[in-house]
């Protein structure tokens, strides 16, 4: 079906959706995605996305078929959808055989407008093949950020994409992202080999966002983020915790003021779903989730959005705060922070990204015959950890690939040690970027705007953050400047005068040679003099031994230039050594939480034999094992390792809970196979 009109297309709009208007940008991503023409569209959370791909599968016909990574997300689509009338249908690991089976039939007999699959799904055996016998009208490629190593939420699962999809042309395909910088944009092209593409980068300014920043120690984030909420009008909130453990107790206390609870990978799934349906019905007022848990929730009146630490990257935070204020109404982001989550980011980051000596062990242990991981480990010696880490990069990498059972693996690639040296360059760089944010001196909206590329966009401040609006704030509190504070700003603005832009870090040397103001307070002063207008302060970098260098430079603005002495310091506030906060007298959720070099590793599974019952368990893991590496396209070990089935095969656990105690299963892994581990330790 071809629609030649706009007025043809907004009539298909108001009767297919019910709304009589398009929101900004959609009409033409929907005309070129019905025109035939490969879509990249790269829109923030709550502007539209998903009507851009939904409007053009109702007016090309047939069936769309859309690639989605996360069922919550998945779920809430096709449940919408299927309330408007539409014909949909859903294939992912939360559903039966019998459901999907059903679902495959109604695909090929040409009964459906909307088949929904997680990626993982293209890996499977004939499924890729199904599809292709009847190809649908459109596909549509939802979170595409995923397909990109260098995106902040890489899933290898999306990296195959390409092999599959040009057997289901000529179906023009519409890729859905909310967060892609410029080489991420880049790289979705790329690995879908998209052809005629139209690309669509709108939208990232959030006019009701007001964004702030504050230095918060981390043994009180917990008493402020109660605090901030103790005001009925700034919930329904979210707050992102870093760890399950935090995620609950916060809930928790929180529970004591108004309704609350935690969401996490490692909940049941029918309490997952219950404390999403009360968040969206308004049973509860609050939800705490983990940082790292995509919750796929779309509540419209989210007034407060709390990070309680340092996200890992700028594309993940924007993600995040995104959930706020979609019904348009104005709603406040609140960032808290301190050095220290720099030092949590690093430890991870050793954890996640081995050093390459150890990568090149692994690799030296393979050849052109296949090698099973757990003899390789063993004849290495290595840590399990450290070797399950090591083999993950070097196969993500190109130094290791599966054989065709995926039980083994080969290393025919010698050239894996760039590719490897590339991602954990950007792993560092996004961490640095995330840092030179919360450390800036600019309005945050335009920064982040300017970061995913509107270069045009990013030149208009927003008027509302903690950097164009400190009067606004409800978390960093501001004080007026002091006699020092004052002198300081004189001194600084003399050594500008004259039009002279300078780095940050000379200036500072040249005006207090003998550290009369620390390095911290210097930043901080600028800050001030930037949200008053008298300096610009710009992030920019330079290039040095083929490594970029990235440093701040300070110049006076036309205010600052012609200011008189008398008038220099109006409109001057800095800001208060930190929040203030009630004196309450309750215990804080964080104060307990170990520094990660303090981490005590957990009991492992002892090496004595298996009891006939345990052994019978671990028996039926292997063969699960198998099926699941099979169905996946990956390595057995990649689901986990013998020593760790043979600790879910003594322990036996029946609760996701119970499951999440066992050494070597973490939130990711629960949360995928915990409900088949579950029941199969169930069956003794």
């Amino acid at each position: 079906m071809q629609l030649a009109t706009s007025e043809s297309l907004v009539s298909l709009l108001e009767s297919s959706f019910g709304f009589t208007v398009f929101r900004a940008n959609q009409e033409a991503v929907c005309r070129a995605a019905i025109d035939g023409n490969d879509v990249l569209l790269v829109m923030p959370t709550g502007a539209g996305k998903s009507l851009c791909y939904q409007l053009p599968a109702i007016a090309r016909g047939g069936t769309t078929l859309v690639i989605s990574p996360l069922i919550a997300l998945m779920e809430d689509q096709a449940f919408k959808l299927s309330a408007l009338g539409f014909k949909v249908a859903r294939v992912h690991s939360g559903m039966s055989r019998e459901e999907s089976r059903q679902a495959c039939m109604d695909y090929l007999n040409g009964t459906l407008q909307f088949l929904f699959i997680a990626p993982e799904r293209m890996r499977v055996p004939g499924f890729p093949e199904m599809l292709a016998k009847r190809k649908p009208s459109l596909i549509a490629i939802d979170e595409a950020h995923c397909i990109s190593q260098w995106g902040h939420d890489f899933r290898p699962d999306y990296r195959t994409l390409g092999e599959h999809l040009p057997a289901l042309r000529p179906a023009p395909i519409i890729a859905l992202t909310a967060t892609a910088t410029p080489i991420v944009q880049d790289d979705i092209v790329a690995q879908l080999k998209l052809g005629n593409i139209a690309r669509f980068i709108h939208g990232f300014r959030r006019e009701n966002l007001g964004i702030e920043v504050v230095e918060v120690a981390k043994s009180t984030r917990g008493l402020f983020a109660a605090e901030i909420l103790a005001d009925p009008e700034r919930r329904p909130a979210i707050v992102y915790a870093p760890t399950r453990k935090e995620a609950e107790s916060l809930a928790q206390e929180l529970s004591h003021h108004f309704p609350a609870a935690a969401y996490h990978a490692g909940l049941e799934p029918k309490v997952r779903e219950s404390v999403q349906r009360n968040f969206l019905d308004g049973a509860l007022e609050c939800v705490v989730a983990t940082i790292a848990f995509g919750m796929g929730i779309d509540k419209a009146d989210v007034r407060t959005v709390i990070h309680t630490a340092l996200p890992a990257s700028l594309e993940a935070y924007y993600q995040e705060i995104g959930r706020a204020g979609r019904d348009g109404d104005p709603s406040r982001t609140i960032l808290m922070h301190a050095y220290s989550d720099r030092r949590t980011h690093d430890f991870f980051f050793e954890r996640d990204y081995p050093p390459v000596d150890e990568l090149t062990r692994v690799y030296a242990a393979l050849s052109s015959d296949p090698r099973l991981p757990d003899e390789m480990r063993q004849k290495l010696r290595m840590e399990e950890q450290l070797f399950n880490k090591a083999l993950e990069r070097l196969t993500a990498a190109g130094g290791a690939t599966p054989d065709m059972n995926g039980e083994a693996l080969r290393g025919d690639n010698a050239n894996w040690r760039a590719l490897y040296a590339e991602q954990s360059k950007r792993r560092r760089q996004a961490l640095d970027q995330m840092m030179r944010y919360v450390e800036s001196s600019q309005c945050r909206m335009a920064a982040l705007v300017h970061h995913f590329g509107d270069v045009d966009d990013a030149l208009q401040p927003c008027g509302q953050c903690d950097f164009c609006a400190p009067q606004r704030c409800v978390a960093q509190k501001f004080r007026a400047a002091s006699e020092d504070d004052q002198r300081h700003t004189r001194a600084i603005v003399k050594a500008l005068s004259g039009g002279t832009a300078q780095s940050t870090g000379k200036l500072y040397k040249d005006i207090f040679p003998r550290e009369e103001i620390t390095r911290t307070g210097f930043e901080d002063l600028l800050g001030a003099m930037a949200r008053a207008g008298i300096v610009d302060v710009e992030e920019t970098s330079f290039e040095k031994d083929g490594r970029t260098i990235p440093f701040r430079r300070v110049s006076l603005t036309l205010r600052g230039e012609n200011a008189a002495d008398d008038t220099l310091l109006d409109g001057i506030r800095l800001k208060s050594e930190r929040p203030a906060v009630a004196k309450k007298r309750v215990r804080d959720p964080f104060r307990a939480t170990q520094p990660p070099d303090k981490i005590v590793p957990r009991k492992q599974a002892d090496a004595e034999p298996l009891s006939p019952v345990a052994a019978a368990c671990e028996d039926r893991l292997r063969v699960w094992r198998l099926a699941e590496a099979k169905r996946l396209g990956l390595p057995p070990f990649f689901i986990f390792g013998d020593k760790t089935m043979r600790a879910i095969a003594i322990e036996r656990p029946a609760t996701l809970n119970a499951l999440l105690a066992v050494p070597g299963i973490g939130s990711a892994k629960a949360d995928k196979f915990g409900a088949d581990i579950c029941a199969i330790c169930r069956e003794d």
